[in-house]
């Protein structure tokens, strides 16, 4: 299995990037999925999920009503559109895909059992 995260990159504070994450080698069409992120000297920490269907999904409140998941599940990829970008969200993102797929969008790491490599996303002042 495999997640390829893609997107990450240098943006202005205020501006837009979006990443994505394809999904290889099972399908996540019923499964949670999310994104995680670890900026420099801070642990690594849940951004968003998205249950399988698509129909929830839950955001830490930093990025409340500036970043959106979403997914298609006929590609087999999930996807985070991050806006108004701040420089506090400078850090390494993760794709993260579970096992399991519920209603409730577990934010720890240990309910992800799929990690891609991470993609760095950087936001300058």
């Amino acid at each position: 299995v495999q997640l390829q995260a893609s997107g990450g990159g240098l943006a202005q504070a205020g501006g837009s990037l979006r990443l994505s994450c394809a999904a290889s080698g099972r399908t996540f069409s019923t499964n949670n999925m999310g994104w995680f992120r670890q900026a420099p000297g801070k642990e690594r920490a849940f951004v968003a999920g998205i249950s399988g269907s698509g129909g929830y999904t839950r955001y830490v409140d930093s990025v409340k009503g500036r970043f959106t998941i979403s997914r298609d599940n006929s590609k087999n990829t999930v996807y985070l559109q991050m806006n108004s970008l701040k420089p506090e969200d400078t850090a390494v993102y993760y794709c993260v895909g579970s096992q399991r797929g519920a209603i409730f969008i577990n934010p720890a790491l240990n309910a992800y059992e799929y990690w891609g490599q991470g993609t760095q996303v950087t936001v300058s002042s």
